[in-house]
């Protein structure tokens, strides 16, 4: 199984966790949970970013349900789940 493939499973299966600083990030660019899991089903991972201590980070670049292009930034914990760390809205990145 692909890791794309990996991290969808644990979408469908709701193996999950959104971070608070996800949530403070979706509320702030008006995303919600269902623009979260539609990026990551119909999206691909962008970056794999492996110099963190606490382990790999995949950058998954997928639409919203509105169509805007959005970045999850998510890693799999300990345990097996997958922790969505940080969410964002592709253009409010580039402006910063």
């Amino acid at each position: 199984m692909s890791l794309i493939e990996k991290i969808r499973q644990k979408i469908r299966e709701r193996d999950y966790y959104l971070s608070s600083h996800a949530e403070e990030e979706m509320a702030e660019d008006g995303f919600e949970r269902p623009d979260v899991e539609n990026a990551i089903l119909r999206g691909y991972v962008g970056k794999k970013l492996t110099r963190d201590h606490r382990g790999t980070r995949y950058r998954i670049e997928g639409p919203a349900n509105d169509g805007r292009l959005m970045h999850v930034l998510c890693r799999f914990q300990e345990i097996g789940s997958l922790i969505i760390i940080t969410v964002y809205e592709e253009e409010r990145y580039h402006e910063v």
